[in-house]
């Protein structure tokens, strides 16, 4: 169910834009033009998750409006038309998401960015670190009134220890003094296991202190903030930083991603397969590297055009990853898929490729007005003692050679 927006502004043009941009992130908008509206509104108990609330509005001219929505508990972006240092100082001191200038086109691009961030933080974590309960209490604060999900430690050793159960964290935020390791330490010891591409860290530091700043990025840290810093500082450079590695998750995800079927390509499947194959298990369990190829898929193609082809790569895919959902798979090029596939028995693998060509044999494609029957042929390799993926790739590639020498619709294992 869409979350719901309550937009309070006098000026139609303005409020129809925001209207407009909540529309484009989801939200389900409502509009009130006056402060009375606003008053009827909520006192239908409405389960508003944001609202835009403009300052100065015809029956309330001094911002009457806004204590008013914050005592009904609506996490509030304020909208003004002007902003002078006084006013600066009371809005900074609200328990609300933001300030907004409405002055140029900018100012709304800023406004949807923080719309879409308040329906997507929860998504990401972010580990305060600090042995002050109070900063921590201060920080976490901030953070959930932007929805982020907040956890937090007390020192370097539970950091370390958090950041390896929720793997749902993107950044830590480390205060640099803390008893037996520092905040810089931690740095050194985070980034000898997550990658700038991976995680980012905020070092805080005292503003009285020389060096603690240089000494945080020359460390691995992605970014500083010194003491005493205002609310607005800190979300600007959290909203910064988040948007960066969100930029680099995407342009990573569009590198190692199959346009077409949505799988991971032959890159993305070689990197995690590698990964596995170096993986050390106490109980090392069966693991068996699959080739799949559709057949007759050039014929297919040639008679009913490139549009069938296209549909016959995105339903495999789609049963693959449901069928496969906890395994490694891929489309490798053309027709052919990978499967690499782990379990603790061999004849429990085999029943589940058998059981894929069956699905796939017993549910026709629909093109045209025509059902198509389609097989696939699998070639398989075992993963014995050899682990080079080279190898069993051209295992599996000659097991996949034999199945469609036998005819097509087979599965060929080598498990030598």
């Amino acid at each position: 169910m869409s979350k719901q927006l309550l937009v309070i502004e006098d000026n139609k043009s303005i409020a129809s834009v925001i209207k407009h941009l909540g529309d484009s992130v989801g939200y389900q908008v409502t509009i009130a033009e006056s402060f009375a509206k606003v008053k009827s509104l909520l006192a239908q108990e409405q389960n508003f998750f944001a609202a835009t609330v403009d300052i100065n509005l015809p029956d309330a001219p001094n911002g009457e409006v806004i204590p008013y929505v914050i005592e009904h508990g609506v996490p509030s972006i304020i909208m003004t038309g002007r902003m002078d240092e006084k006013m600066h100082r009371q809005v900074l001191n609200l328990p609300v998401i933001d300030y907004i200038i409405k002055e140029n086109a900018q100012a709304y691009h800023y406004l949807l960015r923080i719309l879409s961030g308040q329906l997507t933080n929860h998504k990401i974590g972010i580990l305060l670190v600090d042995n002050s309960s109070t900063s921590r209490n201060q920080l976490s604060l901030l953070l959930k009134r932007r929805n982020f999900s907040v956890y937090c430690a007390a020192n370097a050793s539970e950091a370390l220890t958090v950041l390896d159960q929720r793997r749902d964290i993107k950044m830590v935020i480390t205060e640099q003094e803390m008893p037996i390791i520092n905040g810089v330490q931690l740095v050194q010891k985070i980034r000898r296991k997550y990658a700038a591409n991976e995680l980012i860290v905020m070092g805080l530091t005292n503003g009285s202190h020389n060096f603690q700043a240089e000494r945080f990025i020359k460390n691995g840290a992605d970014d500083y903030l010194k003491k005493p810093f205002s609310s607005e500082e800190f979300y600007c450079r959290i909203m910064q930083n988040i948007e960066r590695l969100s930029y680099i998750e995407e342009i990573e995800k569009l590198a190692s991603t199959d346009e077409l079927t949505a799988l991971p390509n032959r890159r993305s499947f070689i990197d995690q397969t590698k990964l596995m194959l170096k993986r050390d298990y106490e109980h090392p369990p069966v693991q068996l590297l699959a080739i799949l190829h559709i057949d007759k898929f050039k014929e297919l193609n040639d008679k009913y055009g490139y549009k069938l082809g296209n549909k016959l790569l995105i339903e495999i895919a789609n049963i693959l990853k449901i069928q496969f959902s906890n395994d490694v798979t891929a489309r490798l090029n053309g027709a052919e898929f990978a499967i690499f596939i782990k379990d603790n028995e061999l004849e429990v693998m085999k029943l589940a490729l058998t059981s894929l060509q069956q699905y796939i044999s017993q549910h026709p494609i629909e093109f045209s007005k025509n059902k198509i029957d389609i097989t696939i042929s699998l070639g398989g390799k075992l993963v014995n003692g050899e682990k080079t993926l080279e190898n069993l790739l051209k295992g599996a590639d000659q097991a996949l050679i034999q199945a469609k020498k036998q005819g097509g619709a087979q599965l060929v294992i080598n498990e030598e």
